[in-house]
């Protein structure tokens, strides 16, 4: 039998500490690991799709609006507010229910959809949905998958009283070929 040249290597026999060693290294990496991050991903698109994609913004703040409401010496009110892309820019919109803060009876709502070109700019009336001159007011209200929908109570001649509507209707808006459309269920009109 031919004998190696080369001296027998400590390494080459595995003991037990030499285990323990590699564990504890292991740990080591490990915890160090947990204590290094990366930075947050900062993911930019090139080329076409850059120009085209738009940048995310906040949706407008109805309480910087100009409401086209004359409310005298009230106050306007928002009742309430829901945002989303209506209209598939890629930029929220915000849809609110105003009417005048009168004290008693129930005033007419007026609900309206804002826009704020840029994000940062005072937010816009874009369009009226509904008109408080059409004595409604707004319950039920929602913006969902790019559609707004609200129930409406009315009133079926001007003879009755305005602390009782008497017509009860739901309505959908959706943005169709450059406007606003609104869709009634055929069933949704009751008295």
């Amino acid at each position: 039998m031919q004998h190696s040249a080369v001296p027998e290597l400590a390494h080459t026999h595995t003991r037990p500490i030499h285990w323990v060693a590699t564990a504890a290294a292991l740990a080591a990496v490990v915890a160090a690991s947990g204590f290094l991050q990366p930075d947050k991903a900062t993911a930019a698109q090139h080329g076409i799709e850059a120009k085209s994609a738009p940048a995310a913004t906040t949706p407008p703040d109805p309480a910087r609006a100009d409401f086209p409401l004359d409310c005298g010496p009230a106050k306007v009110l928002i009742q309430k507010k829901a945002s989303g892309d209506l209209d598939g820019d890629g930029r929220p919109e915000t849809v609110a229910v105003v009417r005048c803060d009168a004290g008693s009876g129930t005033p007419p709502s007026g609900v309206y959809v804002l826009t704020a070109p840029g994000g940062t700019s005072k937010p816009r009336v874009v369009a009226t949905l509904v008109d408080p001159e059409d004595r409604l007011s707004v319950q039920d209200f929602a913006v969902r998958d790019a559609a707004v929908t609200a129930t409406l109570l009315g009133y079926s001649s001007p003879d009755v009283p305005s602390c009782c509507p008497d017509v009860n209707e739901s309505a959908k808006w959706q943005w169709k070929n450059g406007a606003f459309v609104r869709s009634t269920p055929p069933a949704a009109r009751s008295m």
